[in-house]
């Protein structure tokens, strides 16, 4: 069975939400995660943070969870209340609850996701995937980073990257710590939906760097632990790549 004609149809079945570009430079805007409840306090400045996809968070689940299917394919999955957010190798999918009688079941459409124990299906109108489930990965929050909306790691050579939950910069550990820096930057391109992507760039002069965040099913190169975002930054004439995911408000 071909695995990307089964996602094709998962991209048909499941529907995508309208893509509209951003602009050049967007505006910074609330934490899309923060609901504001009660008067605000204007004494102080209000907290803004980068505009990013709901598709890079886990909406509150408590962890990612790495599934391994055949035919070869890889999923990560989260279980926030009320539904299933499930990454794969093309896209990332939002799946509603539906009756079964044992075990789990989601569905958007012709899509659908059943699991029981350590085991799961995947089906479509195209076909059937078989999966186990394999590690877990305790999601980021604001308890361990309070500073970043976004946070990606990669290896050989072992790098960090953070966007600040406050302003349009980002800072860069890399070569496993012996260079950090800190860069303003735009966002050249904003997508949403089920291929949600960023494109960032510097902005500081002399400093060329650009990162990609695609909302797909990611898995650290060491350990195997699952992210909902594949990275790739361009630095110093260099191909950084790695995961991540976007910071949790809980």
């Amino acid at each position: 069975m071909r695995l990307i004609p089964l996602f094709a149809a998962m991209l048909t079945v499941a529907g995508c939400a309208s893509q509209a570009p951003a602009p050049s430079t967007p505006p910074q805007v609330q934490d899309l995660n923060r609901a504001v409840t009660g008067p605000v306090d204007t004494s102080e400045p209000k907290p803004t943070s980068p505009l990013l996809p709901s598709a890079f968070f886990a909406d509150g689940a408590p962890a990612f969870v790495a599934w391994r299917c055949t035919p070869a394919q890889d999923l990560v999955a989260a279980l926030p209340e009320g539904e299933l957010r499930l990454w794969s190798g093309q896209g990332f999918y939002r799946l509603d609850p539906a009756v079964v009688a044992s075990g789990a079941r989601y569905v958007k459409g012709d899509l659908s996701f059943w699991s029981k124990g350590n085991e799961a299906g995947v089906e479509s109108a195209s076909g059937q995937l078989e999966c186990q489930r394999d590690v877990s990965r305790e999601t980021i929050t604001r308890e361990t980073r309070p500073n970043s909306i976004f946070f990606a790691k990669g290896n050989e050579p072992g790098w960090m990257l953070m966007l600040d939950r406050q302003t349009s910069h980002l800072r860069l550990i890399a070569d496993y710590g012996q260079q950090t820096l800190t860069l303003p930057y735009k966002i050249e391109r904003l997508d949403n939906g089920q291929e949600a992507a960023v494109v960032l760039r510097s902005t500081q002069a002399g400093q060329p760097f650009q990162a990609r965040l695609q909302a797909k099913a990611c898995f650290d190169s060491m350990s195997g632990m699952p992210y909902p975002v594949q990275v790739t930054l361009q630095w110093q004439e260099r191909t950084l790549r790695g995961c991540g995911q976007g910071v949790e408000s809980l």
